[in-house]
């Protein structure tokens, strides 16, 4: 994506160094933050400077990258196995975080220079995988499409392209028109700060809309799809994914919406039965007693927006059951969400799938 008239990936490494788009000074500030060592690493995909599924597993790898390098100075043989323990409880719901990490671990087994290249390769494919979630997901909108997201599906959520974002990128370009309702998404307001700014830069016409506002919309006929992305996709087709997906699909089902999760095949874990064994990250509460915002010269500020001495609870993430998905866009093509299906698709067998899945069955040909 172009910002200020230059191409950017929101994370990427030359030499030992990786950079990487600071998304919690966006959309007021951009910045280009820089470490050199895992540990740092580590840190900014916790505190969020990183963040999106895609963008986190490049993280990943490039972490465990870094700390095999790091351990050709260290006298300590468990170096390698604590750091790849602690680049893994970063963020532990998503999957493409322990998938890179697992790759270039194995690959580091060998040597450096291997582990280098195979989180090269990992950031690479996640490049490839957004490009061709946009092609297979765009064939879905029609023109004059209305759709709502939740949370940050695009770029910067993956090394480039995105996911469900990606979808929409690719029919605007090719010249539908489309609409986009954009849930702020509490308590981190992934949609308000960063989708919307996303949007603004493709020329994608928006409105941000409050959480809430969902079941409002649909019940009004507002609303033609629901896009969003994934964080794990369990091997029956559960999809862990941001705080208030759970919510989107349950009113979808009700007025009749279709539903989609796009995600790349990376995403699938079929170590993960289903979504009752999946582990939902509990980040800290002052997210949700505490904003953060910019005023008219631009300086930011943190304020509290909760009641004094109020508590509160912080659940990153909840599980939508499979059976309210209509079908997953991935980068191998549109599979219903059965077991079946996702089999065929890690394994290899479903390269070429048809886009005719689950759109048929909603106002014809396309959304």
């Amino acid at each position: 994506m172009k910002v200020n008239n230059k191409e950017y990936r929101t994370i990427w490494m030359r030499d030992l160094t990786v950079f990487m788009i600071d998304q919690n000074r966006l959309p007021f500030h951009f910045k280009i933050h820089k470490v050199e060592d895992y540990a740092a690493l580590c840190e900014a995909i916790r505190d969020m400077t990183v963040r999106g599924a895609g963008a986190i597993g490049a993280a990943a790898g490039f972490a465990m990258a870094l700390a095999c390098d790091q351990a050709q100075h260290q006298h300590d043989d468990d170096f390698i196995d604590r750091a790849r323990r602690e680049i893994e409880e970063t963020r532990p719901t998503a999957r493409n975080l322990s998938y890179a990490t697992q790759r270039v671990y194995e690959a580091g087994r060998h040597s450096v220079e291997m582990a280098l290249k195979e989180a090269q390769n990992i950031a690479e494919e996640n490049v490839e995988e957004g490009r061709r979630i946009g092609l297979n997901g765009s064939e879905l909108l029609r023109d004059g499409c209305r759709i709502l997201t939740h949370c940050n599906t695009g770029w910067l959520a993956f090394v480039d392209h995105g996911s469900a974002l990606s979808a929409i990128y690719h029919a605007h370009r090719g010249g539908k028109k489309l609409f986009v309702y954009v849930d702020e998404t509490r308590p981190r307001g992934q949609g308000a700060l960063l989708t919307a700014w996303e949007l603004l830069h493709e020329g994608v016409p928006f409105n941000i809309v409050i959480d809430s506002a969902g079941a409002y919309l649909m019940s009004q006929g507002l609303v033609n799809v629901v896009l969003t992305g994934a964080d794990r996709v369990a091997a029956n087709g559960d999809v862990a994914n941001k705080i208030g997906t759970l919510e989107k699909a349950i009113i979808a089902r009700e007025y009749g919406v279709p539903f989609y999760v796009a995600a790349p095949v990376s995403t699938f874990d079929l170590s993960c039965a289903t979504g009752s064994s999946m582990v939902i990250e509990q980040r800290d509460v002052d997210e949700v007693l505490f904003q953060t915002g910019s005023d008219a010269t631009g300086r930011e500020k943190k304020i509290r927006v909760a009641a004094p001495r109020a508590t509160a609870i912080n659940p990153a993430f909840d599980v939508t059951p499979a059976h309210y998905i209509t079908g997953f866009i991935t980068n191998k093509g549109i599979i219903k969400p059965r077991t079946r299906d996702i089999l065929h698709l890690i394994k290899g067998h479903n390269q070429t799938s048809p886009l005719t899945y689950a759109i048929r069955k909603h106002h014809g040909k396309k959304i």
